[in-house]
């Protein structure tokens, strides 16, 4: 038994299972969690020893405390917070780490409990506004790291984050000269959308914070890549990471940005996609259609939303020799939004009552759950085998029936 901890901090105990064969021979009534602590660390460590510069952690892909504890232990002191909720979250269970305050827009009072009570010095922003309201709540504060956030293209991403947030390229010089003016580091931060699909995301966006630094003739001493760095899924394989590091790495290095300016990254999904998968049972086939017991509202949001695929893996002994189909998910609300159109392949005479495992939800799938109708299930087991796919180890073990090709 291993003791862990929830989400509010408290002590519980997981059990440690070799794989999720072990799980489902004991044939659980709710889903279960497997999670792969080994997995997390290998991501971190692969970050923090190959990006060249300082990489947070966006603690919104996966707020678990568990997780928050395994990347710091492996070398990531730094924490991309978007809320005082996950401010107080990660100084509670990290009391050492560096916290960022980078979403945009955040509430005044949020504000000032970051800066007096957590100690929190660098904020992101995208108007005059949020830099009036920083320079209040902190009292006009002179030992401020203020990150003024570029719009940048999301042309190169599966889901786009180019709308909401970001000050306009022709708007920018006039916001990054008033933040030089009261900050003592200024940054320059951008986000080029979720699961970027090639380095060019990246040289593109830094094209954009050259004009900027031009325009505006500043000294800027941080250039925060933000997220994107990808995982690999059914469908959606990336190019190695370290082709991403390396383009990063360029650009920066093209920039004129002060002597001593820093490059910060900001992965979330990267760090903890393979950190957790779920096993699930199956209620009803009704053709290529499974029922299972866990859903939209649950852990698989992305894959009833946005349509994201993932790996999936019959637990069956002895296994099926049968070929591999597409099927459709049905999760257990009674929601017909509660569905998940794949496709996910699986062997054709799948049947009520078998399990399979459904991997790569340690981003988001987590974090994104609800108890919508009664359902779901907190039950959480550690496993020692390798993730389904996996972008950091060279022979990388892929199951066959996980990839389709459309």
């Amino acid at each position: 038994m291993h003791k862990h901890h929830n989400t509010l901090g408290l002590a519980t105990t997981h059990p440690i299972a070799a794989c999720g064969n072990d799980i489902a021979n004991r044939r659980p009534i709710d889903p279960v969690t497997l999670v792969r602590p080994h997995a997390a660390a290998r991501a971190a460590r692969f970050f923090v020893e190959k990006f060249p510069g300082k990489s947070m952690y966006a603690v919104k892909a996966n707020p678990s405390p568990d997780l928050l504890r395994i990347l710091w232990d492996n070398g990531i002191v730094q924490y991309d917070v978007a809320s005082i909720a996950e401010v107080r979250l990660v100084a509670r269970t990290l009391p050492d780490a560096i916290l960022c305050f980078m979403h945009p827009v955040k509430a005044e009072e949020a504000i000032r409990e970051a800066y007096f009570t957590h100690g929190v010095r660098t904020f992101s922003l995208d108007s005059m506004e949020e830099l009036e309201k920083i320079c209040r709540a902190t009292n006009d504060a002179t030992d401020l790291t203020l990150c003024v956030r570029l719009r940048v293209s999301s042309e190169h991403s599966k889901l786009s984050l180019a709308s909401k947030f970001g000050v306009a390229p022709h708007e920018a010089k006039l916001l990054l000269f008033a933040a030089r003016q009261v900050a003592d580091a200024l940054g320059i931060c951008f986000h080029v959308g979720s699961q970027a699909m090639t380095p060019e995301a990246y040289s593109n966006a830094m094209e954009r914070v050259r004009a900027a630094i031009v325009d505006a003739a500043v000294t800027v001493d941080v250039i925060d890549v933000g997220g994107g760095f990808p995982s690999s899924y059914p469908g959606m394989e990336p190019p190695p990471l370290e082709h991403y590091f390396a383009t990063i790495h360029r650009a920066f290095e093209s920039l004129p940005v002060s002597y001593s300016a820093e490059l910060w990254a900001e992965p979330g999904r990267a760090l903890c996609a393979e950190y957790s998968s779920i096993l699930v049972r199956v209620e009803r086939r009704r053709g290529s259609e499974l029922y299972i017991n866990d859903g939209a509202y649950g852990a698989l949001f992305d894959a009833a939303h946005i349509g994201w695929r993932f790996p999936t893996m019959l637990l069956r002994e002895p296994d099926s020799n049968a070929r591999d189909m597409g099927f459709s998910f049905y999760g257990p609300t009674c929601d017909d939004m509660d569905h998940m159109a794949g496709p996910f392949m699986l062997p054709a005479d799948m049947a009520v009552g078998d399990y399979f495992e459904i991997g790569m939800l340690g981003a988001y799938g987590a974090a994104m759950r609800t108890a919508f109708n009664g359902f779901g299930s907190d039950e959480t087991w550690i496993v020692e085998d390798e993730p389904m796919t996996s972008l950091y180890v060279n022979d990388q073990r892929k199951v066959a029936s996980n990839v389709v090709t459309l």
